[in-house]
Order: C-alpha cells, then structure tokens, then sequence
C-alpha cells in the first residue's frame, strides 16, 4: 500500500458517469477503485484544493473563495495565488519534513509553497498595456529551462474563449519532463479543460464528452510516458473537484443592492462603475454563491431581506454572528456550510444548483465598464464565465450572461454535484463510502511510502 512514486491528477467536472468515455482511466478504476467525491462548500477551485491539501474545511484554513475582499485594502482580488494565505498545515509541509521530494503544476494559492518544485501562470502585465506570457517557478529557473524546451504554457488555452486541452497537453509534457530528470516523489498536475466546456456548453453536451475523452487521451499519454521513463510501480489517484450542474436561470446581486440604495455607483464618461469603498453593501459573486460585504451590520439583516425566498436563491447565510440583529447564532460545528471565517462576507448567498450569479451592477449595457468587454480578472469583483463567449474578430465580451450553460460552488446536496475519485489501489481507500475532499491528503499521505 506504500509506494515510491504518487500521481495526483486534479481533474475538475470530472463525474463517475464519465468514466464511460474515458477507457484508459477505466483501466486504473478496474485495479483499483472508484468512489464519488462529495466537495464542501463552496464547491469551486480554490477552497476545494485547499481542502484536499489540509484535510480542513474553509472556515479553518481561510479559502472562502476563488477571490477575497481586502478590507484594510478596500479591494477585491481573484485567483490571488499565494501559499500563505492558507491558514493550516498543509501537504507540502507534511511531506517536505518527511523528506518526500514534491512537485506541483498549476494549482491555485501555490506561490512560496513548501513543494521542492512549482509552475503556475504568472503574467508579466506592462505599462502599456500588454500582457508577456510568463510562469512562477521553484526552483529559480525552472520554467526557463521548460520554456526551452517544451515553449510558453500556453496561458489563453488555459482560461477564457480558447481554453482547450493544449493545456492540459503541456502540464503532462512538463511533468514528464521533470519527472525523468529530478525524480519528485509527489507529483500534482492540474488538467483545467474539462470545467470549461461544461461551463460553456453544459455538462452532459457533446462537447464535455469530447473534452472527457481529450482528458483521457491526455492521462494515456502521461501513463505510457511514465512507463517509458522507467516508473511502473507507481500509485495514481485522479480526482474531481467538484461536479457542474445545468443553469437555466442567473441573477444579479450588485443590481439588487444597488436597486436597494446599497451600492454606490461612480460615473466616468457615461460608464457606470461600483465603488466598493464607499459602498453599504456589495456582492463578490463566485459562481453559484457570493460573498455580501456589509459596511454597517446593523445593515445585515436589511441586506439579508434582499435575498432570503428569492426564486433562485436556496439560502441566506450570515456566518459572522454579528453584534444585533436577528442572526446571532453562531454557526455550529456540524453545519454543511463552514464559511464562518473573518474574511467571509457579512452575508453569504447560496443558489439552487440551477442558478448562478452574475456580477453585473448596470440596467444598462451602454452604461457597462470598459473591462466589462474585455478578458479582465483584475477588475471585475466575481468570476465572469461570459469572457468565454468573446467575439474573436471584435476582441469584445458580450453582456449576456444568459449563454452560460452550466456552473458549480452550491452545496453538494445530491449525487448530480458529486465529482469522482479514483485510486489505482483500492487500499488506499479509506471506506466503502463516498470520499470527501478533506479525506484526499490522508489518502495521498498513507499512499507514500517511507523515504528512502
């Protein structure tokens, strides 16, 4: 049950209905075993990775979204990407004091990690307004050597209008590329194309099985490769991080709130901009749930009303047990939720899985942001998936977020929001029982043996 040698492939979306698509990855089910992956709330990237990796829940290790609002700082970043924002002991530590050498490709909050070796996206953005491709590497100089010899991570395969598996392609090709020359112990690679499709096309389109069995050829090709370098004894557990359901409907909580006299609006030659510091209340939206920041929390039960039996809406959570009104319990140990940290939102808004929010404020598309047009992560406060509808001749985004066709983050309450987990060693499976996200780092630690 211990083995030199531990490959965990993140694969998000990725269900156990899909493995009927996906014939070499039914070769390592058939060996070993195959469970669903129930993910905690929220069931998006970051604070899912982040359970696997600590065995806690969000409201121990801070990850209550893909993006936070800063405070003290009166800003919201996405996809921040460094390791000390996690607040408990995390793999990387465990097994760096164990002496277990560790690589890891492109998961998220991963900058200064403890791993030996690391490569995620970087950007370079300069004055002028381009965008150099670049990746952060540990070693120093890491990603110059992968760079020549495998080219650039080709970052627009990874996100937005022309994600595809050219990406995925190339975190197998730089794993295997590291892997026969420095040996890492652990290795983590990141397969992104799978979630793009569903999101684009749905989860059960013909484009996402094709996007399955493109995973599939893509974990081939990392098999065969490990077996060419000469590692054959070697543990393999692939995991989804979480589930999409179909979306019918999207609402727009900046809209509401400022309908509500909660968001102050700035107008700058006829475009409409959110004021987020001067604002009462204003929601960071994260697919299907979004954190509420409430300025006054006398504010909180008034916010609160906006949202609670809204069509769409299955619940409305106030984490924080603030100082007054009517929501004052705290959140219990055994509350499916775990989002009763500082950083979360004053309100929490939770959808039905058929629903996702948008973070739209205008009425008016004229009156709609520049950025609102672009590929922007670094001023819209929430996830677009529209981006991925951009029109490639005119470089514009449209403002309909009624073409998105699937989505994910709501509580995993039935089988329909169950990912997959998959192990080439059914010994490592802890029960018979479906697999929660904070059970993954037990596994991956009991799978490795020794050091040798």
């Amino acid at each position: 049950m211990s083995y030199e040698h531990l490959i965990f492939v993140s694969i998000p979306g990725l269900r156990t209905r899909d493995l009927e698509h996906m014939p070499r990855l039914r070769a390592v089910a058939k060996n070993g075993a195959v469970r669903e992956l129930i993910p905690t709330f929220p069931c998006v990237t970051s604070p899912v990775q982040a359970n696997m990796l600590t065995g806690k829940t969000p409201n121990e290790h801070g990850i209550i979204g893909n993006g936070f609002y800063f405070r003290d700082q009166g800003d919201v970043e996405l996809w921040v990407g460094r390791n000390g924002l996690i607040e408990s002991r995390q793999l990387w530590d465990s097994l760096a004091e164990r002496g277990i050498s560790q690589a890891a490709w492109i998961p998220q909050n991963i900058k200064d990690a403890a791993a030996d070796f690391i490569v995620t996206p970087e950007p370079i953005h300069h004055p002028d307004g381009r965008t150099e491709l670049w990746c952060y590497s540990k070693p120093d100089g890491l990603y110059e050597r992968l760079l020549k010899d495998l080219g650039h991570f080709p970052l627009m395969n990874f996100w937005g209008p022309m994600a595809n598996v050219r990406s995925t392609e190339w975190i197998v090709n730089a794993a295997l590329w590291l892997i026969q020359r420095e040996r890492p112990r652990f290795n983590y690679l990141y397969f992104p194309h799978l979630d793009y499709q569903a999101q684009k096309h749905g989860p059960n389109s013909e484009q996402q099985v094709a996007a399955c069995r493109e995973a599939d050829e893509q974990l081939g090709r990392f098999f065969d490769g490990m077996d060419s370098i000469g590692i054959k004894e070697a543990a393999y557990l692939v995991v989804s991080e979480y589930a999409m359901t179909d979306v019918s409907r999207v609402l727009y909580p900046n809209r509401m709130l400022r309908d509500a006299g909660m968001v102050k609006i700035d107008e700058r030659e006829g475009t409409e901009f959110i004021n987020l510091k001067e604002s009462l209340a204003f929601a960071v939206v994260d697919h299907q749930f979004a954190h509420v920041y409430v300025k006054d929390k006398t504010d909180i039960d008034a916010v609160s009303g906006i949202f609670e039996g809204l069509d769409g809406i299955a619940d409305v959570r106030c984490p924080q047990s603030p100082l007054g009104g009517k929501r004052e319990a705290p959140v219990r140990e055994d509350d499916r939720y775990f989002i009763d940290h500082p950083r979360s939102g004053e309100v929490v808004l939770v959808c039905e899985p058929d629903t996702w929010l948008a973070y739209y404020w205008w009425h008016d598309d004229a009156k709609a942001p520049p950025f609102a047009h672009t590929v922007d992560i670094h001023n819209k406060p929430g996830y677009d998936p529209v981006e991925m509808f951009i029109n490639m001749e005119t470089k514009q985004t449209p403002l309909d977020a009624t073409l998105v066709k699937g989505s994910h983050g709501a509580p995993a309450d039935s089988p329909e929001q169950y990912g997959a987990c998959i192990v080439s060693d059914a010994a490592l499976m802890p029960n018979d029982d479906a697999v929660r996200d904070t059970e993954i780092r037990a596994i991956i630690e009991t799978g490795l043996s020794s050091p040798s």
